[in-house]
């Protein structure tokens, strides 16, 4: 068993496109229309669906605004290094929730974007590299 994908739902598909590919630097690797639903998919990620995990974004025609709601945490991402990566947001114009720094209680570096929906985003160094 392996973990295929995240699901979120999105009110901009392009935007949300967009930030993931352009800010977080992941690629789309498919997308489709399905109109007797009404909705779109898309799937991102770093590599290919058979051997990653992916993001799924579903896009409900219509529907332009999601409340991310109080179960959903965040989606983690590794990086090389968190200052940069969150200087490099920053200039391409993600909201930066939390500078890169140590996390509460700990050593870890961490920062937090936000998605165009709202959704947080944890950057963090990479652990398989420093290990």
């Amino acid at each position: 068993m392996r973990l295929l994908h995240t699901m979120l739902r999105v009110g901009n598909l392009q935007k949300s496109i967009d930030f993931y590919t352009n800010i977080l630097g992941m690629h789309l690797l498919r997308q489709k229309d399905y109109p007797d639903g009404k909705f779109t998919l898309a799937f991102l990620g770093y590599g290919d669906e058979s051997e990653n995990t992916v993001l799924e974004l579903t896009y409900n025609w219509g529907v332009e605004d999601y409340d991310p709601g109080t179960g959903f945490g965040h989606i983690a991402v590794a990086v090389d290094d968190v200052y940069e990566a969150t200087e490099k947001a920053r200039q391409q114009g993600a909201k930066i929730l939390r500078e890169a720094g140590p996390m509460n209680a700990g050593t870890t570096i961490i920062a937090f974007l936000e998605d165009p929906d709202g959704y947080q985003i944890e950057l963090l160094n990479d652990r398989r590299e420093s290990e």
